[in-house]
C-alpha cells in the first residue's frame, strides 16, 4: 500500500507501521471497545488499527500528523470514521473531542505511538484531556516498563509517579519488532491505562503541581538520598511529619508518599510567621 502511494516512512514522525493484521485485531480485542464506545487513535497511518477499530462498532475519530496519510485515509476506512489532521502534542485536544456543545466524558484513546512522543503525550492527556478516561498504547518496551513499573523497580522514575498520580498502568502484551514495517530494532508492549476517579492525592493536600517538583528533585538526583536531593525544598521535620524516611531514595516512594512529603512541606511552609 505504502508503495503503491509512493509513500516512504519518515524517521522523523517514528513511523513503524503495523503491518500484521493479527496484531491490529489483538489491539482492537484488548482495547475492550465496542458499539456506541467512543474512540480516538493517535497516528492512525494507513488506517490498519483503525479499520479494526471500526470493526468493533465503536465511533472512531483517527487524528494523522503527516499529509501524505491524512490523503488516503479517506478512502481506506469506513465512512463511519472521522478523519483529523492534527498534532497531537499540540491540537485542540477540547476541539477534537467535542460531541455538541462540550466535550463528552469516558472517551478511549488507542494508539502505536513513536518512542519520542509517546510519554510527553501520555502524561499531556493524563492531565490536561480528562475526557479520556482510558487508554491502551503501543509503546517501546522501555517506555512501557516505565508506565507501569512499581516502586523500587530500576525502571520506576518520575514519569511513572506522574502516571500513577492520575492512572493506573499496566502491562498487557508484548508485541515483536516483525509485526512491523520498518522493522524497528526494539520490542513493543501494550499498555493499559485507567484514569482514577480521583487523583492518587486528594488536591486539597497537595496538587500535581506541588508534588511534581518534589518529584522532578528527587529524580534529578536519583543516586542521592531524599534528604541531600530534597535539600532547600523539604525540611526535616517534613519528612518526620509525613512518616517517609529520609534516607530513602526516589524511586522507593510511591505516589502517595510522594504527596504526602509535599502536603507536610507546605503545612509548614503555610504555619510559619511571615518575614
Amino acid at each position: 500500500m505504502l508503495d503503491a502511494r509512493n509513500i516512504n516512512p519518515k524517521k522523523a514522525l517514528g513511523q513503524n507501521f503495523v503491518v500484521d493484521p493479527n496484531t491490529v485485531e489483538r489491539i482492537a480485542r484488548l482495547a475492550g471497545v465496542a458499539t456506541g464506545d467512543r474512540v480516538v487513535e493517535v497516528g492512525a497511518g494507513l488506517g490498519a488499527l483503525t479499520c479494526a477499530l471500526a470493526g468493533t462498532g465503536a465511533q472512531v475519530t483517527a487524528v494523522e500528523i503527516d499529509h501524505r496519510l491524512v490523503a488516503e485515509l479517506g478512502s481506506l476506512v469506513p465512512d463511519t470514521v472521522r478523519v483529523v489532521e492534527a498534532d497531537a502534542l499540540c491540537c485542540d485536544w477540547d476541539e477534537i473531542l467535542a460531541t455538541g456543545e462540550r466535550p463528552a466524558p469516558g472517551w478511549v484513546l488507542v494508539a502505536n505511538l513513536p518512542y519520542n512522543v509517546a510519554t510527553p503525550l501520555v502524561v499531556g492527556l493524563l492531565k490536561d484531556v480528562p475526557a479520556i478516561a482510558r487508554m491502551l498504547v503501543m509503546v517501546q518496551a522501555e517506555v512501557g516498563a516505565r508506565f507501569a513499573a512499581p516502586p523500587g523497580n530500576r525502571t520506576y522514575g518520575a514519569v511513572t509517579v506522574r502516571v500513577a498520580y492520575f492512572a493506573t498502568a499496566r502491562v498487557v502484551g508484548r508485541v515483536p519488532p516483525a509485526v512491523f514495517h520498518p522493522r524497528p530494532r526494539v520490542d513493543s508492549v501494550l499498555v493499559a491505562i485507567d484514569r482514577r476517579p480521583q487523583p492518587a492525592v486528594p488536591v486539597d493536600l497537595a496538587s500535581y503541581a506541588e508534588i511534581d517538583a518534589l518529584v522532578r528533585a528527587g529524580f534529578g538526583g536519583r543516586r542521592k538520598m531524599l534528604r541531600r536531593s530534597l535539600a532547600g525544598l523539604v525540611v526535616p521535620a517534613a519528612f518526620d511529619a509525613a512518616g517517609v524516611d529520609a534516607r530513602l531514595r526516589a524511586e522507593q516512594l510511591d505516589v502517595v508518599a510522594w504527596g504526602k512529603l509535599a502536603a507536610c512541606q507546605k503545612s509548614i511552609d503555610r504555619s510559619r510567621p511571615p518575614s
